[in-house]
């Protein structure tokens, strides 16, 4: 199936680009950029930012349209990674961090530690640096967390609440009749919108987000009907992008959408008072996120 013209990206390049590219390797530290195929990556690392993927590059989940390569890491984790991205931010100057990770069923707090850790340090950093705040009284370095389910445990969204990131992100991936296709086994439609619930009871003032795919076999009702879902779990902000296929072994593209059906979809969200709705072909869960916040 041919790809539609405006599904064409560029090949990395540029200056930017590869100062972005020598900090990571300098420090150690995996993006989803390159790890899940992002169609964004020059663009993003061209203006010095990064989505940083925490807890390794193997994820223990197998959900069938993601590139991460999967397995079991065997309980083992970096201890000393939460630190280094402190470094990393502020030596590359970030004012917008994104810190995702890959699901890691094998530790007993399923991650939700190291998320924490990762978002303490980073502002701290930016506090200990003078960078605090703006003239606006805003802090220096926004965090925006993108999360595991953590199996809809309480105890561990509560953990990554507390550590005080500005946006909390947990993805939906795709509508509820396709979920068990797309998605692993050990994940679940009403698990994810629990989570995101739990986070407003715990925190009303956070900023939740979730992002969908499209093309996958959905169609124009399921996504809106997905839309009211998240709306009615308080979520804020809401990403809607074409599902690529990343690899021969992913799920293969079912149909490309057309730029009017992504416009449809944005306005039915704007309409059900989300905060934000980003949606096009190429609009990934971080892809502009500060301007998303913003």
């Amino acid at each position: 199936m041919p790809k539609p013209s405006w599904l064409k990206t560029r090949l990395p390049t540029g200056a930017e680009f590869d100062r972005v590219n020598e900090l990571l390797r300098k420090y150690h530290l995996n993006t989803v950029c390159s790890n899940a195929r992002c169609p964004n990556l020059t663009e993003c690392w061209n203006s010095g930012t990064a989505t940083l993927m925490i807890l390794g590059d193997v994820c223990t989940r197998s959900c069938r349209f993601c590139a991460v390569q999967k397995g079991n890491p065997g309980g083992r984790i970096d201890e000393t990674e939460p630190e280094r991205i402190a470094q990393l931010v502020q030596e590359l100057g970030i004012k917008y961090l994104v810190l995702t990770s890959v699901d890691r069923d094998d530790l007993s707090d399923l991650g939700a530690g190291v998320f924490a850790r990762a978002v303490r340090l980073v502002k701290q950093n930016a506090c200990a640096d003078g960078k605090s705040a703006d003239p606006n009284g805003a802090a220096g370095v926004r965090v925006e967390v993108l999360v595991p389910d953590f199996g809809g445990q309480e105890g561990l969204i509560k953990q990554v609440v507390d550590s005080g990131p500005d946006v909390f992100g947990h993805n939906l991936e795709t509508v509820e009749r396709l979920t068990p296709l797309v998605r692993d086994r050990r994940a679940g439609y009403r698990l994810s919108l629990a989570v995101l619930q739990k986070v407003k009871e715990l925190a009303p003032g956070m900023l939740t987000k979730s992002g969908l795919m499209v093309g996958l076999g959905e169609t124009m009702h399921e996504v809106i009907a997905t839309l009211k879902d998240l709306r009615s779990v308080g979520c804020d902000i809401v990403t809607i992008g074409q599902y690529l296929q990343p690899s021969r072994r992913a799920l293969p593209v079912a149909r490309y959408w057309g730029l009017e059906e992504f416009k449809t979809i944005q306005d039915a969200g704007e309409k059900m008072g989300f905060k934000r709705v980003f949606a096009a072909p190429l609009v990934r869960s971080s892809y502009r996120a500060a301007e998303l916040f913003r």
